[in-house]
């Protein structure tokens, strides 16, 4: 049989002439007689006593028949009807059975088949045995070869389902050629499949003849035997070349038969997928009026000033990841938010006196606050009075614009469609949907508005100085709102400095210490009195209809005179409109500011936007309170533009609301402006938003490292309009940190076997230790950098570009 089909699949790649001469010079033995998978009509295959069952319908995986099974000692043999189908044999009492009652299964898959004897087959699979009986040898071997043969397509079914169960990617129209032309080869091999079938048929109709008349004749009683002999063996070679015959016969016609099937199938997926498209984009389209709509909407106008809510709910996670973020509606429905306390501007007749819920407000006017009025009263005017801002202007002269933006069109919803529940750092990108940044710039964007830190080292009270933190942290997404394009990853090993230290007093180091996830530490020095360090993950997941950041770890603050130490986290970030539409970005979650040493607390809500909200889009609310729970100022404004700060008086407990949670309500004196937006340089719209620092940050300097990235060619040429090329040199960068990956993978898997520890990457500047506050494992510096700048000692760097 192994012989026959190994001479039957070797000539695959022969023309049907070649198999056709091949087969004319070679006498091949059949017979009409078929055996019981035989495809041809009215054959009759071997069973029990009672005969063959009818044979199976052209294209039919079944084999059916009746054999002995065992059943236990006292019994023995019991005869009973085997059906062969899809890989599974099943056996019954009787015929009637089929239709309700199965009496046992066994899955050839997995199954052993073997012969005990002439008559006696053995299946195994598992725990389970089957021992079965033909009534013959005949009849056995043609069971035995319905059973392997269902078995090779039982596993060939199995693997080719678990190789296809990745995604697959839209077919091309070069794909769709190729598809037709190999089913058009197909089909070409069927055809000779069927000749080759007719042709053994035939001649072994004709052998069989021969052999017949040979015995017929009068020879001598030798002769006779070895006729006899050679009679019997055409039998068996006729019955393995039928059973070749029959399975070819089969895979001719399932192979037509699923090859139609498949077709339509491929042809309705190909169709729903348009389908779902349109349908997703008709929805998007009809979401975005509804937009419209509702912003020129009068009665959704915004609220008035004198009221502001929150809600004081629980503390982010420990990674600072939003609860909604797998939540497309919570984005859209935040009404149901009730406001968690009120705050009322106290009327300053009525606080002349000083009691213990004014706090020393004498005279109930803002001069009157008794909390470093100079702080806040240059805090108030930081942003609009000119001498002021003369204080912060650099005192080297910097560039104010970059090259305009290039005009490329490239529709981002073809490239985000495949990228469905995807990490977005995972998803390879072309420079058009980037910034000419890199995420390490961004990171030293936060610091625009240092000057906060700088006003927070001169306050007395902790409470108040945390007013100043929280509009720091609040201040870091201004940036964000026009700000739609995705910075660049940055390479493993890359580094970004911003030396200031002359010009506003502080230095700043960035080190992308890790690349699967990615992983950026930060450290911030400040010789006006404060530190801050931090090393953030960036988590992303693409939704469908918005695209979900999630920045992971905690940022550090320390001031260098008090001790303070705070800590928070950042919020989600959510580009909305990826399918159609003007892309948008919303801020959403809660920010919670500790101050380690004092205890203090500052809970900030960024609200999500919503269309059925009559609040201000987005608000920002916050409550700063000391170790002992005591609200002592209550912070609002917007991410976007200001915040401002106002003092409590008084509170008292108003109505309950309609959750039952009773609200509080805050007295407070007039609000002061803690910090105030600056407004965007003239042109920002053509180059990429960027504001007065932004376009500052990768302005070519001299002295830096070689892995910092303003080096960085790719993005180099992408600020220089040179998208074409940008792309080409991405590639590049990208493809070469992917051989230092494999080289690294290969050296510890070399060292696992000789034994040897291997440490991994270890980042240059910035090394791994245990925070005493959080508990976390965090990048903080290590020091050696700016000593090494003096020193122009740049040799420990890696080359990365």
């Amino acid at each position: 049989m192994g012989k026959a089909a190994a001479l039957c699949g070797g000539g695959g790649n022969n023309s049907t002439r070649g198999l056709v001469s091949l087969l004319s010079a070679v006498p091949c033995l059949a017979c009409q007689e078929l055996p019981a998978m035989s495809a041809e009509p009215g054959g009759r295959g071997g069973g029990g006593p009672a005969g063959g069952p009818p044979a199976a319908p052209p294209g039919s995986d079944t084999y059916k028949g009746w054999l002995f099974k065992w059943t236990n000692y006292l019994k023995g043999y019991q005869r009973r009807w085997f059906v062969l189908s899809n890989g599974l044999l099943s056996y019954y009492r009787t015929q009637a059975e089929m239709a309700h009652t199965c009496r046992g299964t066994i899955n050839l898959s997995t199954a052993h088949i073997d012969t005990e004897d002439s008559c006696n087959i053995v299946l195994s699979n598992g725990g389970r045995t089957y021992h079965l009986k033909a009534n013959s040898e005949v009849e056995r071997q043609r069971w035995v070869t319905a059973l392997e043969l269902a078995k090779a397509k039982a596993i060939r079914m199995r693997n080719n389902q678990s190789d296809d169960s990745g995604d697959e990617e839209p077919a091309s129209q070069s794909d769709k050629s190729e598809l037709h032309g190999t089913l058009k080869t197909l089909s070409s091999k069927l055809e000779d499949l069927s000749t080759c079938n007719d042709l053994i048929a035939k001649h072994g109709a004709a052998l069989q003849r021969s052999l017949s008349e040979l015995e017929n004749l009068k020879l001598p009683a030798e002769s006779g035997e070895k006729i006899k002999a050679v009679n019997e063996r055409a039998t068996l070679f006729r019955i393995t070349s039928n059973a070749m015959i029959n399975a070819c016969r089969d895979f001719l016609d399932l192979a037509e038969t699923h090859s139609r099937k498949w077709q339509r199938a491929l042809q309705y997926e190909r169709e729903q997928r348009i389908r779902l498209e349109e349908t997703i984009e008709q929805l998007a389209k009809q979401h975005n009026s509804l937009e419209r709509a509702c912003r020129g909407a009068p009665g959704l106008s915004a609220s008035s000033t004198g009221i502001t809510s929150t809600a004081k709910g629980s503390v982010q996670s420990a990674k600072g990841e939003a609860s909604d973020e797998d939540e497309e509606t919570e984005y859209f429905d935040a009404m149901e938010d009730a406001p968690a306390f009120i705050t009322v501007t106290a009327d300053p007749k009525h606080h002349r006196r000083s009691g213990s819920n004014l706090s020393g407000a004498s005279e109930g006017h803002p001069e009157d606050w008794n909390l470093e009025d100079s702080v806040f009263e240059s805090s108030n005017q930081s942003s609009c009075n000119e001498s002021t801002c003369k204080d912060l202007l650099p005192k080297k002269r910097r560039r104010t614009r970059i090259p305009d933006k290039p005009n490329y069109s490239l529709n981002l919803w073809s490239i985000m469609k495949n990228c469905i529940g995807k990490e977005l750092s995972k998803i390879p990108m072309p420079v058009n949907f980037n910034e000419p940044l890199s995420m390490l710039q961004r990171l030293t964007e936060d610091l625009e508005y240092h000057e906060l830190l700088d006003k927070a080292v001169k306050c007395e009270s902790s409470t108040e100085q945390m007013c100043f933190v929280a509009a720091f942290s609040v201040s870091s997404y201004s940036t964000t709102v026009h700000r739609t394009a995705k910075p660049f990853n940055p390479l493993l090993g890359e580094t970004y400095e911003l030396d200031r230290l002359e010009e506003f007093g502080f230095r700043s180091l960035c080190e992308q210490v890790s690349h699967h996830p990615p992983a950026a530490a930060h450290h911030v020095y400040s010789k006006r009195g404060w530190t801050l360090w931090q090393e953030i993950t960036i988590a992303s997941k693409f939704r469908g209809k918005y695209l979900s950041i999630m920045p992971l770890g905690a940022i550090h603050l320390e001031f260098h005179s008090s001790g303070n130490h705070y800590v928070w986290r950042k919020v989600t970030s959510t580009v909305h409109n990826i399918i159609v539409g003007k892309l948008w970005i919303d801020q959403s979650g809660e920010i919670e500011i500790v101050n380690h040493k004092s205890k203090d607390k500052c809970q900030l809500k960024f609200t999500p936007y919503s269309y059925f909200s009559r609040d201000v889009p987005r608000k920002v609310t916050g409550v700063v309170s000391d170790a002992d729970g005591k609200a002592h100022y209550v912070m609002s404004g917007t991410w976007d533009e200001k915040m401002e700060c106002s003092k409590i008086v008084h509170s008292s407990h108003g109505s309950t609301s309609m959750e039952g949670k009773q609200k509080t309500v805050y007295q407070t004196l007039s609000p002061k402006v803690l910090w105030k937006k600056y407004p965007l340089p003239e042109n920002a719209e053509n180059m990429y938003f960027f504001s007065d620092l932004a376009l500052t940050l990768n302005e070519p300097e001299e002295r830096v490292a070689p892995t910092d990235s303003r080096l960085r060619p790719d993005q180099r040429l992408m600020e220089s309009g040179r998208w074409d090329e940008a792309n080409v040199e991405k590639q590049r960068l990208e493809e070469k940190q992917r051989a230092v990956r494999r080289r690294r993978e290969a050296e510890a898997v070399e060292a696992l076997e000789e034994g040897k520890d291997y440490e991994g990457y270890i980042p240059l500047w910035f090394e791994r230790k245990l925070d005493a506050v959080t508990g976390e494992l965090i990048c903080v510096y290590r020091g050696g950098y700016w000593e090494a700048k003096d020193k122009q000692d740049w040799s420990t760097c890696p080359d990365i570009f």
